[in-house]
């Protein structure tokens, strides 16, 4: 297979630049985690965070690094979900009653995810454009 540079392995470095990504992405979703759950077990994934970082610094390329910006939307879309019965007061049903909550609204937490995955995923294709030049 030809690709954009005329080479025959450009499909799998590509498809190795994007694992590195993935592995990154990975991290930023484990230090997103572990920041907005540093009062519980926050620390635990901060670390896991740290040491899977080390480890990707020495082995892999560094422009894939940009994953964790990437990777740090998904602990936002994951708050969102949580709240999507918000903003306000939000009531269900249990066994023997009814349990209520108050929950923030869903959107910011759903503008900051997107804004950025897709900082991170065009950050990384830009990348690996410059890259292959």
């Amino acid at each position: 297979m030809t690709g954009i540079s005329g080479t025959r392995d450009d499909g799998a470095h590509l498809a190795t630049d994007w694992g590195w990504f993935l592995a990154w992405l990975l991290v930023g979703a484990c230090a997103g985690v572990g920041l907005a759950a540093i009062l519980t077990v926050g620390a635990a994934f901060l670390v896991l965070a740290a040491v899977a970082a080390v480890l990707l610094i020495r082995k892999g390329p560094g422009r894939a690094a940009v994953g964790v910006v990437a990777g740090l939307a998904l602990p936002a879309f994951y708050l969102a979900y949580l709240n999507r019965g918000g903003p306000g007061e939000v009531c269900r049903t249990v066994t023997g009653g009814q349990t209520c909550t108050d929950e923030y609204s869903p959107v910011p937490f759903l503008v900051v995810g997107a804004l950025l995955l897709v900082a991170g995923l065009a950050i990384h294709a830009v990348n690996g454009r410059r890259g292959r030049a």
